[in-house]
């Protein structure tokens, strides 16, 4: 059994949800982590994706909506930490500096104030992190809390400090592309540093990329890892299973 550790399921991406997760079922991908990290997918996560008792879903407010996100929206996000039982992290939360630095002391701000959450709920995060390593690491570093590095790219000097500290790395389609460094990574980290994640809708792997990418995508990514480490694709699917059971508090049964 796979675990997709995170993804974006919306009804303007998908025509039908409900053949999403099947889909993903019969591909040996059986627990879902769905991310939303807005104000409207969090609502839409809540009224329509409660009743699939395979999905769980981690909330935050991501950096690109940073400009919209007030005081009482944290308040109101935290309330919902409380109430469902079925939201296993806070994210995916971070810092992105590629569109500029504009509002940088704003991201700085939203992005300490979600950790100082986790930390109080004693939830994991999911970090998005984009040409903004240096200011993600220094804050990090500042709290005590676990998580997963969503969507991993950068070098191995970056992923073993995110390993010090205690982090996941979250792996999804881009080690399957050609151009990608990331292989020489996966060679050189440990299988039980791993959870793999699609990011739905987005980056879909080799041999389907630039499709619609589907949780049921989940078998590509883990192959391209075996591959790469010369390892079973059972033992990749086996350690990688569990270390996501971990992370996010999963249990034995998930």
């Amino acid at each position: 059994m796979y675990i997709d550790t995170h993804l974006h399921l919306s009804k303007k991406d998908y025509d039908s949800v409900e053949g999403f997760i099947q889909r993903a079922v019969d591909s040996n991908v059986r627990k879902l982590i769905v991310s939303a990290c807005d104000k409207e997918s969090i609502e839409e996560c809540l009224t329509s994706l409660q009743e699939y008792d395979n999905i769980f879903f981690t909330f935050g407010y991501h950096p690109s909506v940073v400009d919209s996100i007030t005081d009482e929206d944290l308040v109101y996000l935290e309330q919902i930490l409380q109430t469902h039982s079925n939201i296993v992290g806070i994210g995916e939360i971070g810092l992105d500096y590629h569109y500029g630095k504009e509002n940088k002391a704003k991201q700085i701000k939203l992005f300490q104030d979600q950790l100082q959450l986790a930390k109080k709920l004693n939830l994991p995060v999911v970090i998005h992190s984009r040409d903004a390593t240096e200011d993600t690491i220094a804050i990090l570093k500042q709290y005590a809390v676990r998580g997963v590095i969503h969507c991993f790219t950068g070098s191995l000097e970056t992923a073993q400090i995110y390993l010090s500290m205690g982090y996941l790395l979250g792996i999804g389609g881009v080690v399957t592309f050609s151009n990608s460094h990331l292989k020489e990574v996966i060679q050189k980290i440990p299988l039980e540093s791993i959870v793999l994640e699609t990011d739905s809708p987005y980056l879909a792997p080799v041999p389907v990329r630039g499709s619609i990418n589907e949780s049921k995508n989940i078998p590509y990514i883990a192959q391209k890892i075996a591959d790469v480490k010369e390892v079973p694709l059972t033992l990749v699917e086996e350690v990688t299973t569990e270390n996501a059971r971990r992370i996010f508090d999963l249990g034995v049964d998930a």
